[in-house]
């Protein structure tokens, strides 16, 4: 399909709302288009709708082009966009991995899409066949989590790109974690795919979850079409700001991802050596997938709760059973962590 025959007719044909700051170009000596008060300043000014300053130095960073890069309010939002962009309510469909992150499936519902799982095999390998098997003459979007939340493994680049280019709808590839795996990204391939659509996030490696920024790599024709549909001035001011400290000090973010990457390799054994634990998973993410023995994992999980200690139990996910997913903490966490594991074993 054509990127028109994709999109829903209706947001092709939208005129989006534009204002001055869209069309000027330049520095001015007054801002009197967007009837802001001009006497109080500081926080009076509308921020840049399209966050320039921020994707030219995200583009530094990720070797992506700012043109080619939307920033949402979250990740949430670059998901939502997908919907409200290419699936018309009631008729499209989309197709997912399962199990995967929660929110596409809630998305999907939320704008009255078909969303259709399809299972990982039990080593948690992704079955290129079925996957498209899945897909019809309505289906807009695959959603591939790479590396997959909750079961925290990457697929291979060369796989993606072949459902890339066999599938004829919107391929779309949530690196939320590539921070922390040794699988490289699909950036690179982005013009080899122009339906291919990229999600990053500062939550997890770049420390910045608070802040609430997501982003999109895509075409210039699909960063165009998110623009058309997001509110005017979506990312404020304050994040945009954040935003560029945070990629100003991006050596040191480098050095903390590869740093959480040593402490999940030598958290992951210690935790694989507990008498309660059947087996932890291989992880290419900031978390561990840790398989509790017995069918005790709600229990393992009421009880860390009752001690402080918050982890997420993924018992009733699909091919996770008596699994809690488990986020690599800092030196204390992990310490009360373990103590709290022992002393479950002990009761």
């Amino acid at each position: 399909m054509t990127l028109k025959e994709l999109t829903r007719p209706n947001i092709w044909a939208l005129e989006p709302y534009t204002c001055a700051r869209d069309e000027f170009k330049g520095d001015a000596s007054a801002w009197l288009d967007a009837n802001e008060n001009s006497v109080i300043t500081g926080l009076n000014r509308y921020p840049d709708p399209l966050q320039w300053e921020v994707k030219k130095q995200l583009s530094a960073v990720v070797s992506v082009a700012p043109e080619n890069i939307f920033l949402g309010v979250g990740s949430d939002e670059c998901i939502d966009l997908c919907y409200r962009v290419f699936c018309r309510p009631g008729i499209d469909n989309v197709v997912a991995i399962d199990p995967t992150y929660g929110m596409y499936g809630v998305c999907a519902g939320i704008n009255d899409v078909e969303y259709r799982r399809v299972a990982l095999n039990d080593d948690f390998s992704l079955d290129s066949d079925a996957l498209l098997a899945a897909t019809d003459a309505n289906t807009k979007v695959i959603w591939i989590c790479s590396p997959n939340n909750p079961t925290a493994n990457a697929f291979p680049l060369q796989q993606l790109r072949e459902i890339a280019s066999r599938f004829g709808g919107i391929t779309v590839i949530d690196e939320a974690y590539a921070d922390f795996s040794t699988h490289g990204t699909m950036a690179g391939f982005l013009s080899e795919f122009p339906r291919m659509i990229i999600m990053r996030t500062f939550s997890k490696a770049w420390a910045a979850a608070a802040m609430r920024l997501g982003i999109a790599f895509a075409s210039t024709d699909i960063i165009n079409l998110f623009n058309k549909v997001k509110y005017p001035y979506n990312i404020n001011l304050l994040t945009q700001r954040q935003a560029l400290q945070v990629l100003a000090d991006k050596d040191h973010i480098r050095q903390v991802a590869a740093q959480i990457v040593e402490i999940r390799n030598n958290l992951a054994p210690k935790l694989e050596n507990l008498p309660l634990v059947e087996k932890v998973y291989p992880s290419d993410a900031n978390f561990l997938l840790v398989k509790i023995k017995n069918a005790d994992a709600t229990g393992v999980y009421r009880y860390l709760c009752s001690r402080g200690v918050v982890v997420r139990n993924r018992s009733r996910v699909k091919l996770c059973d008596n699994c809690l997913r488990v986020t690599v903490g800092n030196e204390t966490e992990n310490k009360l962590l373990l103590n709290c594991l022992n002393e479950y074993n002990v009761d």
